[in-house]
């Protein structure tokens, strides 16, 4: 048996409502779960389920209609958005499904980006930065920017990214969403050994029952409610520690029944559209952890100048 492990998530009855019109949409509707540091835990759903917008209430990116979300025992739905960034910056890293990656930037440069911004030097954050990309298998690929790189190149360099700066929790929305099934699985299998490897808390949404197999709990989610909490893999007990490749043996990747269970139709496009629009229009990543869209090319300028003045002063 191993040691008493800490909770580092608490969500406690949480509600969120969408307004439209005179109508009330119940997005998330009084849930409540624990999670401790090191699981990996997966919220499993159909789209318009709620996952996703309970996930952007875990980091913060939208606020509760009711409830409370503790994470490292701070109140996380009391923070100004100041201390949001500050506390994103400091402990969380976030995958996304679109990768989200800067154009202009290579690969090494997009994972150097939150490093950047926390002021490493420049020599520490080069050295971390293609650390993380050997990791994740991207040496040959540092100096190729987005448009050159594969989907499957791309998440790799979104992984490295997330856990270049060691953050204690990493955030994954549909990580998987737009690679093919054996690429899938190689990310899938990436996420979950380094996260082991650092003692790393992962929280995922998918869709895909096979995905959902890495977890080590998956809460499935139906109309906004817990359906069911799974435990797969205790992690409090040295016998349900696994290996990635165990996990891939197990898994059919040939099964088409591949979705989360079949939910009511009556809220799912609104639902489901409405996390869609935070998602495409709010969210990108830098130091924060999440930036508006807005300000991306501003943020892209100040790293740059950033960059071009440490150049100076090493010259």
């Amino acid at each position: 048996m191993k040691n008493q492990i800490e909770t580092i998530i608490q969500v406690k009855n949480v509600t969120k409502i969408y307004k439209m019109g005179t109508e009330k949409i119940y997005a998330v509707d009084d849930v409540s779960f624990d999670i401790l540091k090191g699981e990996f835990c997966c919220l499993l759903g159909t789209s318009g389920s709620g996952k996703s917008t309970l996930l952007n209430l875990m980091a913060g990116i939208e606020k509760l209609s009711a409830g409370q979300i503790f994470i490292k025992g701070k109140k996380i739905h009391r923070m100004s958005e100041s201390s949001l960034a500050r506390f994103r910056q400091r402990y969380l890293g976030f995958v996304f499904q679109s990768y989200n990656l800067i154009n202009s930037m290579t690969a090494l440069e997009n994972v150097e980006f939150p490093l950047v911004f926390r002021r490493e030097k420049v020599k520490k954050r080069k050295a971390m930065a293609k650390n993380m990309l050997i990791e994740v298998g991207l040496e040959n690929r540092m100096s190729h920017k987005p448009k050159e790189m594969s989907g499957g190149q791309q998440q790799r360099v979104g992984i490295a990214r997330a856990f270049v700066a060691r953050p204690e929790i990493v955030f994954a929305d549909e990580p998987t969403g737009n690679l093919d099934t054996k690429t899938a699985m190689e990310v899938m299998g990436l996420i979950r050994k380094i996260a082991k490897e650092n003692n790393q808390t992962i929280v995922m949404v998918t869709h895909d029952r096979r995905i959902a197999e890495f977890a080590d709990r998956v809460i499935h989610i139906l109309d906004g409610k817990i359906r069911e909490i799974e435990i797969k893999r205790d992690i409090t007990k040295d016998e349900d520690v696994v290996s990635v490749q165990s996990i891939l043996e197990a898994i059919d990747i040939s099964d088409d029944n591949i979705s989360a269970e079949n939910t009511s139709e009556k809220n799912i496009s609104k639902v489901d559209n409405l996390e869609a629009n935070i998602l495409e229009d709010d969210i990108k990543v830098n130091l924060e952890g999440i930036i508006d869209q807005d300000n991306v090319e501003s943020d892209i300028a100040l790293t740059e100048e950033i960059m071009t003045e440490e150049s100076k002063q090493k010259d």
